[in-house]
């Protein structure tokens, strides 16, 4: 082979490896990714989807090479959490009193609509019944997603759990299960049985199922431009259960997961903490009010 021939041969091998290595440098990135520095510290701030598709592992390796040198991985909650700590936060915060008939007191269209969702949702009535509305309208929308498939043992907050626990990096709830339970208990009577219809009325119109198409979408894609439009939705939905999610199950607990996060940070010089993605999203959202206290933020994508 002549020398003119083989130096052609290299520049076309070259560009080969530079087509096929370039846009594939980060092709699995998911979600939001940003890096915060204090002091000198770092933490590597990721928002999580609670549910997951085996396709989706593994994660990118700048979030996972930071996890892999961490100190500390920081949750909402411990996925690995023991399973009395769960019985006893439903018992204590989720559950209606025994004997409570609510549901019977329903009118009869409202309950077999109810009946009938359940049933589409594989969710066993005996036990379903037994929670308050607010947190079976939650189970209702979790089994939509496990209808198109998603998996919630597979959420990328239990991937990150794993993974640490391989590693052997400490694992830090940022909340507790009893806590995010009472949440959903601070609705006042009549909007909590609005919360559950409004959701009865978003699964039966095929709206909950087009959401989550979308959110899974946007998510598994980090498409940032379409998290960041759900998020500003979020903040312009009216309804009851859009108003409660937005105000309180967001942006109220974003600032004790914000306080939290800055002490982790001022403590350890290399974290990661990992939480929902509308977390780090919109106006009020953990990322702004770090910013506020002085954390240079960085979005990585």
């Amino acid at each position: 082979m002549t020398s003119a021939r083989m130096r052609m041969r290299r520049f076309f091998h070259l560009i080969l490896v530079c087509l096929l290595a370039t846009p594939l440098a980060h092709a699995t990135d998911r979600g939001a990714l940003f890096r915060l520095t204090l002091d000198g510290h770092v933490m590597h701030l990721f928002g999580t989807l609670h549910v997951g598709l085996p396709d989706f592992y593994p994660l990118e390796d700048r979030l996972t090479g930071a996890l892999a040198e961490a100190s500390t991985l920081a949750l909402e909650i411990d996925p690995d959490q023991p399973r009395a700590d769960l019985q006893d936060a439903l018992r204590t915060y989720g559950m209606l009193a025994p004997g409570n008939p609510a549901y019977d007191s329903l009118p009869p269209e409202q309950k077999q609509r109810l009946d009938r969702l359940l049933q589409q949702g594989g969710l066993d009535a005996s036990s379903m019944l037994s929670f308050k509305p607010v947190l079976l309208a939650t189970m209702l929308a979790l089994a939509e997603y496990t209808r198109q498939g998603y998996r919630s043992d597979l959420s990328s907050d239990a991937w990150l759990a794993r993974q640490a626990r391989r590693h052997r990096v400490r694992v830090l709830a940022l909340e507790s299960l009893g806590g995010q339970l009472a949440l959903l208990d601070r609705l006042p009577t009549p909007d909590r049985w609005r919360f559950l219809e409004e959701m009865m009325d978003t699964i039966e119109s095929g709206a909950q199922r087009t959401e989550a198409r979308e959110v899974v979408r946007a998510w598994s894609t980090a498409d940032r431009h379409a998290l960041d439009r759900m998020a500003a939705r979020c903040e312009t939905d009216r309804s009851v259960s859009g108003r409660f999610v937005t105000q309180v199950l967001l942006k109220e607990r974003n600032v004790g997961l914000a306080e939290r996060l800055l002490q982790l940070l001022r403590d350890e010089d290399r974290t990661v903490a990992a939480i929902g993605v509308l977390h780090l999203l919109g106006t009020g959202s953990v990322p702004a009010l770090l910013e506020r206290s002085g954390v240079t933020i960085e979005r990585i994508y």
